[in-house]
């Protein structure tokens, strides 16, 4: 038994370009980017690189990733419940098997985010299965709120976007987003217009956004600049590049993620990246991962319906093999 469940390949789209925001941050930390140096008394140096990504990149991503987190979270219930007599009990599985992963994954990337979206998914799954809708949606959009004011985002702001993505797929904004009408365009232009003072309060604060509040708040509105700005242009001619690129990444996003972090640290074991004072080469480095993880990506699914981890998690959240080959489904 297996969950089926409408694909979008907008959503598998903004998945994979959300894998390379990710991993342009986190290759940052895996690969201890000038920390050896640092250590040894040695000063940072200016780097327009490292401040281009602390604009466009740092918090940008992981709450489009979060969210996106949500959405499956309830599309995969959705299924749960018409196939399973105890959905909760598949869901519990699908939890704790993500968060196993990421405990995996700890040996080569401690600071992954897969086990606290286990944990932390498992902790929401209550409100997702028994809350309307509607208080779903409305509880993650005051508790992300709430985060973002108090702690400019970062873990406290996990359970809001679950929720707030897991409501908002009850109400369709997979859809919305596919087909990008008014709403979309409404959202991308206030986002866009909301960007400016979001940027200039946090260049008040300099340094890596993630720990301050405004360099938080300014990543939140970026995300919904990007991800509205990726549905209007999946309306144009655009949407054939964009899919080519990124809906592979995103359809094998969980095989990425472990691959992309086991990929860094062996590099990582190589390379001295701990005394270098720029991040041009770990950037070159985290492109052409993702431009070699998107060309494997399609080549795989041409043959197999699932990324191979991905394959291992529904494995295990059903307890029974699921089909993998696509010749063995037709």
């Amino acid at each position: 038994m297996a969950e089926t469940r409408t694909r979008w390949p907008f959503i598998d789209s903004l998945r994979g370009f959300a894998i390379l925001g990710i991993l342009l941050v986190n290759a940052i930390d895996i690969t201890e980017l000038g920390m050896a140096r640092l250590l040894e008394g040695g000063s940072r140096v200016p780097d327009p690189v490292r401040d281009t990504l602390y604009l466009t990149v740092q918090t940008r991503f992981v709450p489009i990733f979060i969210l996106l987190f949500g959405m499956s979270l309830w599309m995969v219930l959705d299924s749960a419940r018409a196939r399973s007599p105890r959905p909760w009990l598949v869901m519990v599985r699908r939890m704790v098997v993500l968060a196993v992963i990421g405990g995996l994954l700890m040996f080569a990337y401690p600071g992954n985010i897969l086990l606290e979206y286990g944990v932390v998914g498992l902790l929401m799954l209550p409100v997702v299965l028994l809350a309307p809708r509607w208080a779903t949606l409305v509880g993650g959009a005051v508790l992300t709120v709430v985060a973002y004011a108090m702690f400019g985002g970062g873990l406290p702001s996990v359970p809001g976007l679950i929720l707030l993505g897991a409501g908002a797929a009850a109400f369709g904004l997979p859809r919305a987003l596919e087909s990008s009408g008014k709403a979309v365009a409404i959202t991308f232009t206030a986002a866009a217009v909301l960007t400016v003072p979001a940027l200039l309060w946090q260049l008040t604060t300099p340094g890596d956004p993630r720990f301050s509040t405004p360099g938080g708040i300014a990543g939140l509105v970026m995300a919904v600049l990007y991800t509205t700005g990726l549905a209007l242009l999946w309306r144009t001619r655009a949407r054939t590049a964009i899919a080519a690129i990124f809906e592979p990444l995103g359809r094998m996003a969980l095989s990425n993620y472990v691959g992309a972090a086991i990929v860094m640290a062996l590099a990582a074991s190589v390379v001295d990246f701990g005394h270098m004072t720029a991040v041009t080469p770990v950037v070159a480095l985290s492109l052409a991962v993702i431009v070699v993880q998107s060309l494997l990506s399609r080549l795989w699914l041409a043959h197999f319906r699932y990324g191979p981890v991905e394959w291992l998690w529904r494995t295990a959240t059903w307890l029974r093999p699921v089909t993998l080959r696509r010749e063995a489904s037709q």
